[in-house]
């Protein structure tokens, strides 16, 4: 029995246009993900969607107004439910002087605004890879 595809869940922190999640869904699922797409923001939300939806990865969007803390209280419950097979990367939106922290919170990348998709997909084939045992 095949593996099933890597399932990637996309949330988002701060406020502004969506079309880059949806750029990322679209391209993601073209490239073989199971893509979750979500306008979820609050962490405990994020977490319970992607428990749910058995994902192997979630990916975060910075967008303009984020908050450092959602991804802290993200990685901090991903923990307590004992999810931590679930891999965190975000992009976007990003303070210089925050990537430091970001890194040490736990979140296995951060992608600058402007990154090419294809990077991004190159990344995720590389790291992301759908749990054993869960047939597609």
């Amino acid at each position: 029995m095949p593996l099933r595809r890597a399932r990637i869940l996309l949330g988002k922190i701060g406020q502004g246009h969506k079309e880059t999640q949806l750029n990322l869904a679209k391209r993601f699922g073209e490239a073989g993900f199971e893509v979750i797409y979500t306008d979820l923001q609050e962490p405990e939300a994020i977490v319970r969607s992607a428990i749910q939806e058995s994902v192997d990865h979630i990916g975060m969007t910075t967008l303009p107004g984020y908050d450092l803390r959602v991804l802290s209280e993200l990685l901090f419950l991903l923990k307590r439910e004992d999810a931590l097979g679930i891999t965190v990367a975000a992009g976007g939106f990003m303070d210089p002087e925050d990537l430091p922290k970001v890194k040490e919170m736990g979140v296995a990348a951060f992608f600058p605004r402007g990154t090419p998709f294809e990077a991004l997909i190159a990344w995720a084939s590389t790291h992301i890879t759908p749990a054993e045992g869960q047939p597609d």
